[in-house]
């Protein structure tokens, strides 16, 4: 029988339908391919995007150039322009303000035919450093609420190019997912005097059904609650609200831990497309009118990474009443990804 299942950090339900087994083959995709005559993110076409905000390179050599490992520019079409005023008012009703933030492009690699699951620890960890370089820089702007570090890898899941990049964008609102997320946790610690996640981490090694990788650093679970089939979320033990906080010893074992998962969900799906989010906390600019908004953050919010494959569709039901369906039931899809090697060819 179908379960209604809640999930206590996103504050929503969720129907896990485990009426009928399944196995992965039964979320293969036929993967669109996308053609591109010239890419612009390869090496040598560095002038094809705007100027670099930041790079990892051979030392001693020009911004701009070639002999680059990850390199950050901003986005040549953005959606949102960092130039100018908020400009904040109502009409009736509604309110409305221009979209000024920030787009970048993250070039996790000069090497067009490889996906982060292809990449070793150190490059991964190379990526992970050029987030956190740019969340330092972004954050000094007051304008900027929140800071969304994302990554869509395949079409399905929304990336128009082929070579593996992800995006930064900052905007001068709380996300309402993320506020809802935010106050959940503040919630949880003044009812508890404990943060939601850590004790979420626990009951999840208690249980142990869900697990996918444990270092003793970092923890890899199908959520109780997963909205969609092999759905995980990367957790790391030590308790830290701010993901640009982290040193490289931190990076370095998130960069194991993506690696590893990467790996298995490429091999046991066959490259799925899907999304990756960093959840992280806002930037704690001084706000006069709310001199203790957020100022707590650092006892009740504790980072994380959604990854999300994109395997199934958002129906009608799913659009009307806010309820998930989730066709791959989490304890199934971590056994699964268990059983995976993440070192094999798929």
């Amino acid at each position: 029988m179908s379960e209604f299942r809640w999930d206590p950090l996103k504050s929503t339900w969720v129907i896990t339908a485990n009426h009928r087994a399944r196995e992965p083959r039964d979320f293969f995709l036929d993967r669109q391919q996308i053609q591109t005559s010239t890419c612009p993110f390869c090496p040598g076409h560095e002038g094809k995007t705007p100027p670099e905000v930041f790079a990892l390179r051979t030392p001693g050599l020009a911004a701009n150039g070639p002999e680059w490992q990850v390199r950050v520019v901003p986005n040549k079409f953005p959606l949102l322009r960092i130039e100018g005023e908020l400009g904040r008012r109502t009409e009736g009703l509604y309110e409305i303000m221009r979209g000024i933030g920030a787009h970048e492009v993250v070039i996790e690699t000069p090497d067009h035919d490889r996906t982060m699951a292809d990449f070793s620890t150190a490059e991964i960890s190379g990526v992970l450093q050029a987030y956190r370089a740019r969340l330092l820089d972004l954050r000094r702007d007051p304008r900027f609420r929140y800071l969304q570090v994302f990554k869509n890898h395949g079409f399905e899941a929304g990336a128009p190019l082929p070579h593996a990049h992800s995006q930064i964008m900052a905007v001068p609102i709380t996300p309402p997912t993320t506020k809802a997320e935010l106050l959940v946790c503040r919630d949880y610690f003044r009812a508890n005097d404990r943060c939601l996640i850590c004790d979420l981490i626990g009951q999840e090694l208690n249980d142990g059904r869900r697990v996918i990788y444990d270092d003793g650093r970092f923890l890899v679970v199908a959520p109780y609650a997963s909205c969609f089939p092999f759905e995980l979320r990367l957790f790391p033990y030590r308790h830290g609200h701010d993901f640009a906080l982290q040193d490289d010893a931190d990076l370095d074992g998130c960069a194991a831990a993506l690696r590893n998962v990467l790996r298995r969900l490429r091999n046991l799906l066959r490259d799925p497309p899907f999304n990756f989010i960093l959840h992280t906390a806002p930037p704690m600019q001084p706000r006069p009118e709310h001199p203790d908004y957020w100022s707590t953050l650092a006892f009740d919010y504790h980072w994380h990474i959604e990854l999300v494959p994109r395997l199934s569709r958002i129906a009608g039901f799913e659009w009307g009443s806010g309820f998930f369906i989730n066709l791959m039931p989490p304890e199934d899809a971590a056994r699964f990804l268990r059983g995976t090697d993440p070192d094999s060819s798929f």
